[in-house]
């Protein structure tokens, strides 16, 4: 039989996806965004060296902040600013990065400690560019140990922000005078006139002159090139600065007088120092939905490849597409439902810190740490197949996929590295912040791997079997400290956060799918609802058996079931990936969709 390409036929049920995956606020919040990376000023430009792309990301920067009504309320308002992210991430990596450290950690930071107080015109109309600066090169992983100071000498109400050591200088921020100069907010110690460490508060800080020269005691060194986006990462250090009292960002949780009295209302040290940084989370929610960004981007050019570029058939006569190829769709579909299950869980996320009260906004932050970490490193492995599925073409920076998985890498690390934030996860979902489901009553071997509660319920089976073995490795453990106990629960601990995140990932996709309006939609996302927990099941398979969740034959029967949805969901791969809403002005800016579109791939 020939391989037929799908007719035009999927206009409407793509148009469902689209307000499946954005929600009602895709007019407002998404499509503007879409519209206004779509431009020319946005194009790949072929040739620049690094130094040249950041300089670029910073232009670009500057047309972002011209568009802005009020560069204030963006901050502000995080599905908003998350967006941005989600489309800015696809046209520029760099871009993504410097426009989340100067709106959220910088210009966010200074509007969440008095901001109502300050002038903050230099900074919403770009004078002058603001960057962040925290982690210590000797420090990456432990930031409530920096050892940068502040001391206060209330004589001349100034402060002295010193760097002590060759390990504490602030590693990798955007401190060149690349893109113009710029100011920071610097995490440091507050050392009040008595001597007293008051913990890590934030300082803001001028780093460079009108002309962009390093000002007086700021020593700014470059640090080599990075495999990620080109953006100016150096190592910053600070000679005894002076700075005014006003350089000190103020609100509850720490305030000084002029005269040096210090209050707070918090009494730990640590949690001082998180309510300062308190921005951190919200990065980690752009840092999220830059990588889906470009995991939809990758996938709407992988998929339109595959059903373009032709390669010979199973028999020596004519030629079929690529797509036609299970080999070749198979992980191109598994990667469609894991994107759309990542996507629909960010929104879940975003919207749960949006309205997160005071009382909950540590779980927040957890759910925030754990969707940070997954979504990430599910983005890497959907870009990985990306990449392999365009073959050559995928290797060329202009075709929007080789250059994101290398910058991808970044966002793992940034903003608090996965493994790290998981690993405090891990220990808070162990010891009281998570309780396990009760397993289902219904008799197992009565159960169909059709069945979209079944199929929750076993992702919940492998959630609550992982607690288990955690705690009971953590109980177990042989006579030692507390490092003894931790490593001995840490690995089945981290499989409980990863079990967690599928669980919701997947709930969250099974949800899109019951609000669906059209048919055709809603049978769509049921399908990638089945085929994204089915790839988890089989890998949890052995332990499901062993717990009696799931029976021998319903293990046999798994393959099987994988192959019938992908064989459901192949015809309409072209729909799915139109769902994602990518601009086509951005397509054809890509040679390997330009060609296509036009009827010349080869």
């Amino acid at each position: 039989m020939t391989y037929q390409l799908p007719r035009d036929q999927g206009l409407s049920s793509a148009a469902e996806l689209t307000q499946a995956l954005y929600g009602d606020q895709f007019e407002r919040v998404h499509e503007p965004w879409r519209k206004f990376f779509s431009t020319d000023s946005f194009r790949f430009q072929e040739g620049l060296t690094p130094e040249g792309r950041a300089a670029l990301s910073y232009q670009r920067l500057r047309l972002v902040n011209e568009s802005l009504d009020n560069p204030e309320q963006l901050v502000l308002d995080v599905e908003r600013l998350t967006a941005l992210h989600e489309w800015a991430g696809p046209v520029d990596a760099g871009l993504g990065t410097v426009a989340s450290i100067h709106y959220n950690l910088f210009l966010g930071s200074l509007l969440d400690h008095d901001g109502d107080r300050r002038d903050l015109a230099a900074y919403t109309g770009l004078e002058r560019t603001g960057t962040f600066l925290c982690t210590e090169a000797g420090h990456g992983n432990a930031a409530a140990q920096l050892e940068t100071t502040a001391t206060y000498d209330p004589g001349s109400r100034t402060f002295d922000l010193h760097t002590p050591r060759y390990s504490a200088r602030k590693f990798m921020p955007n401190t060149s005078s690349t893109g113009g100069p710029k100011s920071a907010v610097v995490a440091a110690r507050l050392v009040t006139a008595d001597g007293t460490d008051r913990g890590v508060f934030l300082f803001l800080t001028p780093l460079h002159d009108a002309s962009g020269d390093p000002l007086p005691g700021v020593c700014i060194q470059t640090l080599p090139q990075t495999s990620t986006a080109p953006v100016d990462h150096c190592a910053t250090s600070f000679e005894h600065v002076r700075l005014p009292f006003t350089a000190l960002l103020q609100a509850d949780h720490g305030r000084l007088t002029p005269e040096g009295a210090f209050t707070s209302s918090i009494g730990s040290p640590r949690k001082r120092f998180l309510s300062s940084i308190g921005r951190v989370t919200v990065g980690k929610l752009c840092m999220s939905a830059y990588s889906l960004g470009v995991a939809r981007h990758a996938l709407t050019v992988a998929v339109r490849h595959a059903h373009s570029r032709r390669t010979a058939s199973v028999t020596a006569r004519g030629t079929v597409p690529l797509f036609a190829l299970r080999s070749h769709h198979h992980p191109l579909l598994d990667a469609l439902a894991t994107t759309y299950a990542a996507t629909l869980l960010h929104r879940r996320v975003v919207q749960n810190w949006a309205q997160a009260t005071e009382d909950g906004r540590e779980d927040a932050e957890r759910l925030t740490a754990v969707a940070k970490g997954w979504l990430t490193w599910r983005v890497r492995e959907v870009l990985t197949t990306c990449r392999e599925r365009c073959g050559a073409q995928g290797l060329f920076l202009a075709n929007g996929i080789a250059g994101q998985l290398a910058a991808n890498e970044g966002t793992i690390t940034a903003e608090g590295d996965n493994l790290v934030i998981w690993v405090k996860a891990a220990g808070e979902l162990l010891l009281g912040h998570f309780v396990p489901s009760q397993p289902s009553g219904l008799p197992v071997a009565d159960r169909e791997l059709t069945d979209a509660g079944f199929l929750q319920d076993l992702l919940a089976d492998t959630e609550r079997i992982w607690h288990q073995r955690a705690r009971t490795r953590l109980r177990a453990a042989a006579p030692g400290g507390p490092l003894d106990r931790w490593n001995n629960a840490v690995t089945p601990a981290l499989e409980l956060v990863d079990a967690h995140a599928h669980r919701l990932a997947a709930d969250a996709l099974l949800s899109a799918a019951a609000k669906a309006g059209g048919a055709e939609a809603r049978d769509l996302l049921f399908s990638m609802h089945q085929l994204f927990v089915l790839r988890r099941i089989a890998a949890q398979s052995g332990d499901l058996v062993a717990h009696g969740r799931l029976t021998a034959d319903q293990v046999k029967q798994l393959p099987d079931a994988i192959e019938a949805v992908v064989a459901d969901l192949a015809p309409h791969a072209m729909t799915l990936a139109a769902g994602f809403s990518v601009s086509e002005d951005v397509l054809l800016d890509h040679p390997i969709t330009a060609k296509e579109a036009a009827g010349l791939a080869p």
